[in-house]
């Protein structure tokens, strides 16, 4: 019994190494911040742009602090102003984060122009 327990722990830390080094957690982590993009109004070309450059500059951290973008009660699905856009942006509190958001966004809209 203690062997086949002892298996089984060696199995399932050899299946999350092989996950981890094999790109699996980047490649779901990317799917699912493409994902937040697209629920969050970012066209579907400039989402599938972003998100692998999101994933690669920030941490898992970074990347839940960015949900702070989402509208709150009372606000509009998209920010309608300048000033309603920074103080979502404010809410992020997190410089390295924002600044990266920034970045894949004007990086890949450019990209997209001349591309």
């Amino acid at each position: 019994m203690k062997k086949l327990l002892l298996l089984l722990v060696v199995a399932a830390i050899g299946a999350g190494a092989w996950f981890i080094y094999s790109g699996g957690l980047d490649r779901v982590t990317e799917s699912r911040v493409e994902a937040a993009l697209l629920n969050n109004g970012v066209p579907a070309k400039l989402s599938e742009c972003m998100a692998p450059k999101l994933v690669e500059d920030l941490s898992i951290p970074q990347l839940l602090k960015l949900e702070e973008l989402a509208p709150e009660a009372g606000e509009d699905r998209l920010p309608t102003s300048p000033a309603a856009a920074l103080k979502r942006l404010r809410r992020v509190d997190d410089t390295e984060a924002v600044t990266a958001l920034v970045s894949a966004g004007s990086s890949c809209a450019i990209g997209s122009i001349f591309g």
